[in-house]
């Protein structure tokens, strides 16, 4: 059977077709709505659509994975696509305005192509639905939480799933025998703490704009800050999501243009740099704790998987915890960049996530 992944962001969407592990295709398509790309993400559908076409005819397609950003507490695992799942998605999408309407347009272009194949969504949140209440909830009223929804939920699940997933299967252990760290760096960012395989604690929150300095996203924030800047007449939402950051920080969201200016001896660079692994190693610090010990850390993510630079910012003075780095090996970008002697495993888990959607569908359809 052909598989046909797709994964629709706030300004791309990137799409893969898989026959069994085998990738035949995949591609992206960005800056959806904005100068030089599709007007919109009904035109990056069509798009798509034409490469499908191309590469085995849509015929051809047996089922459609979706990725799907919010699930809110409804959805702990993927699901086929139903008319009430599709009103779940766009009730959830007071949770995620930027994300979830847009799942729904994509979701419902692919039906339309493809109609008589059955559709999986793929829950971004669905793998945090194992935190505890004490992990998940707010030093706020609890009928804030009970009436409104306001807690904890976590993104990036499907990534870090598949992180951890894919760490077993190179260490040769099984999933619940494992303590790690994952670390989704890219212009999103977060990490995750598992233990037995599942999510007991990750950096973002209520929103996708919580814990880590990101791209454009501030990450942590003094609430009382928020409302001091909205009295002196600043749209914090913007400020927080859209102007802050790295971009913020030093007026760069690339991480490779960031590093570049740093290695030139640009003070703001270095500082936003400092700001943005500080913040990393606080986590990483409180999930050490939470844990009780770690067998690896994870880095996957553009960032986590090809800037060497921040990867060894990160781990720097953790031997006394038991992490060594290799340099030779963390310069060339190789999977395993652990010294001989560490006694906590550095990896390095290229991110697929079109290919853990591919799986995910198909464990769905085949149960």
């Amino acid at each position: 059977m052909i598989v046909l992944a797709l994964n629709a962001g706030s300004s791309s969407l990137k799409f893969a077709l898989f026959e069994g592990e085998k990738v035949l295709n995949r591609g992206v398509i960005e800056r959806i709505g904005q100068p030089g790309g599709p007007a919109d993400m009904q035109e990056a559908v069509k798009r798509m659509a034409k490469r499908v076409e191309a590469v085995c005819g849509w015929e051809r397609v047996g089922a459609v994975g979706h990725r799907v950003v919010h699930g809110g507490t409804r959805y702990s695992k993927p699901a086929r696509v139903t008319p009430e799942l599709k009103e779940a998605v766009a009730e959830l999408a007071v949770l995620a305005p930027l994300h979830n309407p847009l799942n729904l347009v994509v979701l419902e272009a692919a039906e339309a192509l493809a109609p008589k194949v059955p559709h999986v969504a793929v829950f971004d949140t669905a793998f945090h639905q194992t935190l505890a209440p004490s992990a998940y909830l707010y030093g706020l009223p609890r009928e804030v939480y009970e009436k409104h929804g306001v807690r904890r939920y976590g993104f990036h699940g499907i990534s870090h799933a598949y992180a951890v997933q894919t760490v077993a299967d190179w260490l040769n252990r099984p999933v619940r025998s494992l303590r790690l760290i994952t670390l989704h760096l890219g212009n999103g960012a977060s990490l995750c703490a598992v233990k037995n395989g599942q999510s007991v604690d990750t950096s973002m929150g209520f929103t996708p704009t919580a814990g880590l300095v990101m791209g454009t996203r501030c990450g942590d924030v003094d609430p009382a800050a928020v409302c001091r800047l909205e009295a002196l007449g600043y749209d914090p939402q913007a400020l927080m999501e859209k102007e802050g950051g790295l971009k913020g920080l030093c007026g760069d969201s690339d991480m490779r243009a960031v590093l570049r200016r740093a290695e030139a001896g640009e003070e703001t660079a270095r500082e936003a740099l400092a700001v943005y692994v500080r913040q990393i190693r606080r986590y990483l610090g409180a999930y050490w704790l939470e844990l009780g010990g770690v067998d690896a850390l994870v880095f996957t993510g553009g960032v986590g998987e090809r800037a060497a630079t921040i990867r060894q910012m990160v781990c720097e003075g953790l031997r006394p915890f038991g992490v060594v780095l290799d340099e030779t090996k963390n310069a060339r970008h190789a999977r395993d960049i652990s010294a001989q002697e560490t006694k906590v495993r550095v990896l390095v888990v290229p991110a697929d996530e079109e290919r853990a959607i591919a799986r995910e569908t198909l464990a769905v359809l085949q149960a």
